[in-house]
Parts: C-alpha cells; structure tokens; sequence
C-alpha cells in the first residue's frame, strides 16, 4: 500500500508547460488555445533513492483546456483546465493460472486547475523577457477509490512564480527559438516547496506549417515540508518528488490559425515518480 502511495503522476510536466512559440505574451485579444488529451501508464517508478523499482501498473488520463489570451499588449491571462480526469490501476492476473489475484480500480473526477498571469516585461528586435504567477487549484480529489490512493488532484494551493528569457534566430535559413526559464513554487498542506528550471528549442521545419520542438525540465525538491513523502496522506501526488524530463513536440498548421500537437515526455532521473513516458495529442487555434 505504501508502494501504491509513494507514486507520483508527473502532472507538473504538462502544467503550463505547452509550447506557445513566437513572442512570449500575446497581442491585445490575441491568444493560443488547445484542447488535448494526456496519457502515462507505468509499471515501475523512481524510489526516494533514484533507483527503479516495480509497481502494479498504474496510470493518469485527463482531457484538457489550455489558453493565453492577451488582455493588453503586455499581459496575458492563462488557463489550465483538465476538465476530465481518470486515474486507474490495472487488475493483477497470475502469469501461471490467469486468475486474477487483485481487481483493477479507477476513478473519474476534474483535476487540479491553474490560473495565471504572464507580464512581458520585454520584447525588443528578438529578444523577450516575461514572469509568470499561477495558481494551483486544488480542485481535483485528493482521496477517490476504495482506498483513498486514486487521486486527480494533491489537495493543496500552490503559487508557482517563474521567469522566461527567449531568443529568435536563424540556422542557416531555418528559423529557431530558444527559451530558457526559472521559477519557485509554494506549496501549502506541509508539501515541499519546489525550484524548477528548464529550456525550450524549436524549429520551423516546413516555413508556416511544421515546428518541431525539444525541451527539458528540472523539478527540485526543497524538502522544507512537513509532509512525510513516506506517509503521502494516501495522495499519488506524493511530497518531495524530483525529476529531470526530456520531451519532444510536433505542431502543425492545418490552416494559418488551426493545426495538431503531439508530444511525449519522460523523466530520465527521479525520486518518487513514475519511470515512464507519457503522451499527449490535441488540437490547438493560434491567433495572431
């Protein structure tokens, strides 16, 4: 059971983490919006120590709405909404007789959402600078299924206030981007507050059509709470978690606003995460 409860669904990758290229706020009523859908299933998890380490597969799904909107030139208000959220637990069958040892679970609700603001505080030639204050709902369930331990959401507000600094250019005759941020989160409920970094390259393919996109994410711990990642309250979204995750993402203009989104992420180190990809796909309207 504490196996069960010392996991934790790597929901922070995808947090206000979709790729929005070009200049970091929009133009007044401008936006970029998208709906998606993100899927992680695992088998195995980092433990306290960073080793690997099996589990009984278990796994998230949710459908969500992300959206920037422009209220002037120089802020934009956000929004992450998993409007749908699944977390399961898959039955266990024995590999010599077939019968099954442990019935399977899930368990649907909305997950956590975030709001959020982002100032740009520059935007000069191809050069942009913005900060970012969201804030972490905790509209999920932190205690579903006959257990307590299938949760869509960690109960507690959090605060997460981060910077980005990003560049244009060109390789060659192929525009690039690169990104590159910092941020702190505050958690409440005894969770650990967190300090996270990471950065963002993409390229511009098929000229207006194709972005392709890489991009990495660090998630440090501060272990200054009082919350017993050992002892998660029956939460999946456990304290203390650490990662490092690559990802990859293709977006691709149907039309000047309409295109497609599919990404795949994966923590290549961690503590008390799960030690899997995950993969999400949508569709997404860019207004410029």
């Amino acid at each position: 059971m504490i196996l069960k409860r010392n996991i934790l669904i790597v929901i922070a990758i995808i947090s206000f983490s979709n790729s929005v290229f070009s200049q970091w706020t929009h133009e007044k009523n401008k936006g970029f919006y998208k709906l998606s859908a993100w899927y992680l299933e695992a088998d195995k998890h980092y433990t306290d120590t960073g080793e690997t380490d099996p589990n009984t597969t278990r796994g998230l799904f949710n459908i969500n709405l992300y959206g920037e909107y422009g209220i002037s030139n120089k802020f934009d208000v956000i929004a992450y909404i998993p409007f749908f959220s699944r977390t399961f637990e898959n039955s266990v069958v024995s590999g010599t007789t077939g019968e099954v040892i442990e019935k399977g679970e899930g368990f649907n609700s909305v997950g956590d959402i975030e709001f959020g603001v982002k100032y740009g505080i520059l935007n000069i030639k191809n050069y942009a600078w913005s900060t970012t204050l969201s804030f972490g709902l905790p509209t999920g369930n932190n205690q579903g299924g006959s257990d307590g331990s299938f949760q869509t959401g960690d109960g507690e507000f959090n605060q997460n206030l981060r910077t980005d600094f990003g560049i244009s250019y060109h390789l060659g005759k192929l525009p690039v981007y690169s990104k590159a941020y910092l941020g702190f989160n505050n958690r409440t409920k005894g969770f650990s507050d967190e300090f996270r970094t990471g950065l963002e390259f993409g390229a511009n393919i098929i000229k207006d059509k194709l972005w392709l996109i890489g991009k990495g994410d660090v998630l440090n711990s501060l272990k200054n709470g009082s919350l017993d990642s050992q002892n998660s309250q029956g939460s999946i979204f456990a304290n203390n978690i650490e990662f490092v995750s690559l990802g990859a993402e293709i977006n691709y203009y149907v039309t000047p606003k309409i295109g497609f989104s599919l990404n795949y992420s994966s923590a290549i180190s961690g503590r008390i995460i799960y030690a899997s990809p995950s993969i999400s796909g949508g569709i997404f309207l860019d207004i410029k």
